[in-house]
């Protein structure tokens, strides 16, 4: 038996989901391998990289695709259970699941932009052979890791927002250092019950003199942060007799949040949900590199030297 590809193991997994239990995504890869009758061969078949099964490969992918599409959720570490959405998706195609049904959901879109904004020259994704066909292996390589990192900073975004507030003011206070502020001085935790809006303070001397304060707020994907929001950070900001700050959020700003933040006598970094995961990717926050891949060519100087 020929190990499926991710898109043909969406709906199977779905319907194991169907009961609404969360399930362990290693007991689901299990199942899979079962049910399409995998051998112990074929089981223990490794990616190239020796890294991984190519069975788990395969179904980690669909359930990435399906919890960016928000057919799946992850409520613990190693856990997946489906949603409202997963349940209607398995009853209105009773044959198969694949990336064209995912496409009629907004953060499936959204998913897919993050990736083509990632590799903007590299062939988009298509199904079987076809993919394959559509583009060099450099072309190939550059798609999985635009695709790879569009997941990582929607899973990431998902995590932040389950964070109690200290935890992502933490997470925040984290990054800042991680991208190297207070190196001479220091980056400190400073929100508490009735903080004044100030949740972080970034020393960037030893004395103390030139600070920049933060403020960390968890919003829902689709609740934007307002003009208001930011008039009150702005208010906390100048009574600390501050002149610069950062607001970060898992989701976004409104046009009039913006437009706030541009006009005030102060310098204020507005950082949303999309930024805040691409950064905790680019400074190594969160996550840990999974594989590296290499790729030879020949080199054409060496011969013409002989």
């Amino acid at each position: 038996m020929t190990i499926p590809d991710f898109q043909t193991v969406m709906r199977p997994i779905l319907a194991m989901l169907a009961d609404g239990e969360t399930q362990r995504t290693r007991a689901i890869t299990t199942a899979i391998a079962d049910q399409f009758g995998l051998s112990d061969d074929e089981r223990s078949i490794m990616l190239p990289s020796g890294r991984a099964r190519l069975i788990d490969n395969r179904v980690g992918w669909a359930l990435t695709h399906l919890a960016q599409a928000g057919l799946l959720e992850r409520p613990q570490r190693a856990h997946i259970r489906i949603t409202d959405a997963g349940r209607s998706v398995l009853q209105e195609h009773p044959e198969r699941v694949d990336m064209r049904v995912l496409s009629g959901f907004p953060a499936y879109l959204e998913f897919r932009q993050r990736t083509r904004e990632r590799a903007p020259s590299a062939p988009q994704a298509a199904e079987g052979r076809e993919a394959q066909e559509q583009g060099s292996p450099q072309d190939l390589v550059a798609q999985a890791q635009a695709e790879n990192r569009a997941a990582v900073e929607g899973e990431l975004v998902s995590r932040a927002l389950a964070l109690p507030p200290r935890d992502f003011e933490l997470l925040v206070i984290t990054l800042l250092r991680q991208m190297g502020y207070g190196r001479l001085g220091q980056v400190e935790h400073s929100g508490r019950a009735g903080d004044g809006g100030i949740d972080g303070i970034i020393s960037q001397d030893p004395l103390g003199l030139d600070r920049i304060y933060v403020q960390a707020k968890r919003f829902a994907v689709d609740q934007a942060v307002s003009r208001p929001t930011i008039q009150g950070f702005v208010g906390a900001l100048m009574g600390a007799q501050g002149d610069r700050g950062v607001f970060i959020t898992t989701s976004s700003f409104t046009q009039g949040a913006r437009t706030e933040a541009e006009r005030v006598n102060a310098r204020i970094e507005l950082i949303d949900g999309h930024r805040l995961a691409a950064l905790m990717v680019d400074y190594g926050v969160g996550v840990q590199p999974e594989t590296s891949v290499i790729l030879h060519e020949v080199d054409e100087d060496f011969f013409e030297s002989l």
